[in-house]
């Protein structure tokens, strides 16, 4: 009778156990890889939370293209579908999009109850917020980059001055920085490399914001000032001539062969510029004055409405944002980390220029995300920075130009 009453006991206890046990969830995740790398340590990290995430949940992990955008094309077409994924990876300015046609899940509800959600700077929150045009977090944060400014200390050193601690001091080293080096009546370093073709709107959007302008208008009268501001480094030769064509390959050229002595950029530059100059190179946030912006570049991650798992879903973006996918992630690609915790961690503490990026995230933000913003990057600003340039219009023409174009 004993033995009957123990087995009952044990078949008890076996029952409670199996029903106790988290029932298995399995969900998809989209993702796209800048190289065979980054492809592989994102198999590393699905791998890692299946095996530790101790709730049953599996991920499997689906790679898709870039294609120069067409992924989220690609996304957009399966969700409408009825297909898709769980959870992908996903840009900003991807938001408006999705949001309108109700396909990501708000993620407030899951981001109040979860234990990390203060490991993320309430800035990059707002930016998530701004970026759906709602009050609502559709974006889960995960990786940055961070404009700041690349500088040669011995140029500085040559030229008698130290780093800008504020605007004015920028401005300043721009034209110390300028230089005759050979005596024969031509400049032979100027003193910043400006991007005024594509591209150039976000290391521009500094001056503007560190006049105290915003995005919202452009038309005000501190906008003009920081407009005026960029021309007059143009007009006052502080800037190479080729300044309205150029673009990322040539600020980056004029850098690394000396001809400027200042440039804006983020760390995916830094190994570069560690190769050609070693020590003799070093960065600093873009200054301000009555105000401070740089620009961010994002992925971040999302869940969709239609996932049926959606509890488990945001473990996984909880991993990826907080837990050891930020590590992990961050370490292999030089992002700059979303969480305070690991952006402490001496890993990233000991990089130069991971430190510089750190520093700038808490002003780090992004363009409006509108229907006109794609056209307004990629031929309005240009085309306008180009005419202010050359003196065929004035700042404040300019700027009604690119305010009628964003927001037309």
């Amino acid at each position: 009778m004993k033995k009957v009453f123990a087995l009952a006991v044990v078949l008890s206890m076996i029952a409670l156990a199996v029903a106790a046990a988290p029932k298995p969830v399995t969900i998809t995740h989209w993702y796209w890889a800048d190289n065979p790398k980054y492809s592989a340590v994102m198999k590393e990290m699905a791998a890692d939370f299946n095996a530790t995430n101790g709730k049953g949940i599996t991920v499997v992990v689906q790679e898709y293209p870039w294609d120069g955008g067409g992924y989220s094309e690609t996304l957009f077409r399966a969700a409408m579908g009825g297909g898709g994924p769980d959870t992908s990876s996903a840009k900003l300015t991807s938001t408006p999009l999705f949001v309108s046609n109700n396909l990501w899940e708000n993620l407030d509800k899951y981001i109040n109850r979860w234990k990390d959600k203060d490991q993320i700077d309430p800035a990059l929150w707002k930016t998530m917020r701004d970026a759906s045009r709602t009050k609502n977090v559709f974006l889960m944060p995960w990786t940055t980059q961070v404009l700041y400014v690349y500088y040669r200390p011995s140029m500085f050193k040559a030229a008698g001055i130290s780093v800008p601690k504020n605007y004015a001091e920028f401005l300043d080293a721009c034209a110390k920085l300028t230089k005759d080096t050979d005596g024969d009546g031509r400049t032979d370093v100027y003193g910043f490399g400006m991007r005024g073709f594509r591209g150039g709107h976000e290391p521009w959007g500094s001056f503007i914001q560190a006049r105290g302008g915003t995005f919202a208008d452009f038309t005000t009268a501190k906008a003009v000032a920081g407009m005026q501001d960029f021309i007059d480094l143009f007009k006052k030769g502080y800037v190479p001539p080729t300044a309205p064509m150029d673009g990322f390959n040539e600020i980056i050229a004029n850098f690394k062969s000396g001809k400027t002595a200042m440039t804006v950029h983020h760390i995916g530059s830094s190994t570069g510029m560690i190769d050609t100059f070693g020590d003799d190179v070093d960065a600093f946030p873009f200054p301000g004055a009555e105000g401070k912006w740089t620009s961010m570049g994002d992925t971040e991650n999302v869940m969709f409405r239609s996932s049926k798992n959606k509890d488990a879903a945001f473990e996984w973006l909880a991993y990826l944002a907080a837990g050891k996918g930020q590590i992990t992630w961050c370490a292999a690609t030089g992002n700059v980390p979303v969480s305070k915790a690991v952006q402490k961690l001496p890993q990233f503490q000991s990089s130069r220029f991971m430190k510089v990026s750190i520093e700038g995230a808490p002003f780090a933000g992004i363009y409006p995300v509108l229907d006109t913003t794609t056209e307004w990057i990629s031929t309005i600003w240009p085309n306008t920075i180009a005419a202010a340039l050359q003196g065929k219009i004035s700042a404040a023409e300019a700027m009604k130009q690119l305010q009628t174009g964003l927001y037309k």
